[in-house]
């Protein structure tokens, strides 16, 4: 279980985090959309004890954080380590036996190399598969699909699904909203530091409306195409 309570969080005289609450549950998967700078990836360093924050995180069981796995926009993959150091050592932290990391290697992705020498998608594949690997029981999961290939975009999707079969508890922000009303049970829309409104899959077309609404406006009108 995870629950925010009057979650808020400042950079000096900005507040980006204006006292969210919200529970998320077990074996649901959740979207948070919203503009960029709206404040989605602080919001999930929040949830990761990360940074500080006023309000509360309230988290069950006891070890929730070192059940935690947080995939984020921008992944720290040190550059003199391999691909499957990179992975042995995410699995390692957990206490968990390494096993066949080739067997595993869903993205096929060249574990004999550098980190360094991998594509941003490559880096950011590398990174969700150390998460997985992890068997972590809630993930956040940071524009999951950007920057990767179509053909990943769809196993990443199918993933996503078997997490929630399997119970765990799922965030995911994403600038395709198509992405997450594919995945997701419940979506949230943050803007100006608060969820102005959540909605479910019977919803889904409401809320984008509504962001259709807010960000675009006249905006098209205004470029006067002929």
């Amino acid at each position: 279980m995870l629950e925010l309570k009057n979650l808020r969080k400042s950079y000096g005289p900005k507040e980006v985090l204006k006292g969210i609450s919200a529970t998320f549950s077990a074996g649901k998967v959740y979207g948070i959309v919203g503009e960029n700078g709206a404040g989605k990836t602080t919001l999930f360093r929040c949830i990761a004890d990360l940074i500080p924050f006023e309000g509360e995180i309230l988290k069950a069981p006891a070890d929730f954080n070192h059940h935690l796995g947080f995939l984020q926009t921008n992944n720290l993959l040190l550059p003199m380590m391999t691909g499957r150091e990179y992975l042995r050592l995410l699995i390692r932290a957990r206490h968990l036996p390494v096993s066949d990391l080739d067997d595993r290697n869903i993205f096929d992705l060249p574990l004999d190399e550098y980190a360094r020498n991998y594509s941003t998608g490559m880096q950011k594949k590398l990174a969700l598969l150390g998460v997985l690997l992890q068997g972590n029981n809630c993930l956040i999961l940071d524009e999951p699909f950007n920057g990767v290939d179509i053909q990943s975009n769809i196993i990443i999707a199918e993933i996503i699904r078997e997490l929630r079969r399997l119970g765990k508890t799922v965030l995911i922000s994403s600038h395709i909203y198509s992405t997450l009303t594919d995945t997701c049970d419940e979506i949230h829309l943050l803007r100006d530091g608060l969820f102005v409104k959540s909605a479910g899959p019977e919803s889904f077309a409401d809320l984008e409306g509504e962001m259709i609404r807010v960000t675009v406006g006249d905006r098209v009108e205004r470029l006067g195409l002929s």
